[in-house]
């Protein structure tokens, strides 16, 4: 699903990352780090997809936003667990959004 967004400038939080054949509760950990991360202060959408590359963009108000959730508790051990069973390697990249345009019919 395609996150709707407010009208730029925000900022996007790009984690794009290639998993281990290890699973050990990952789906469980996504969906709700996804839960949490909507429960969040200027949390504005995600978008997620995975073909052997995996790239999931969350979208945020604002640094501070982004810098709390980062350090957020359940987020934080989320982060360790990937590092040791779940990633191969990855990469986060934080852009500011200032243009966007798109098609729906």
């Amino acid at each position: 699903m395609i996150a709707n967004t407010p009208a730029p400038p925000y900022y996007a939080v790009i984690f794009t990352s290639f998993r281990t054949e290890t699973d050990k509760g990952y789906g469980e950990m996504a969906e709700k780090m996804v839960k949490l991360a909507s429960e969040q202060e200027g949390f504005l959408g995600v978008e997620s997809a995975r073909d052997g590359l995996g790239i999931t963009v969350s979208y945020w108000k604002d640094l501070v936003s982004i810098e709390k959730w980062k350090y957020q508790v359940d987020h934080t051990e989320a982060r360790k667990k990937g590092r040791e069973d779940w990633y191969k390697a990855f990469k986060v990249r934080i852009a500011k959004v200032e243009r966007e345009y798109g098609f729906k019919k």
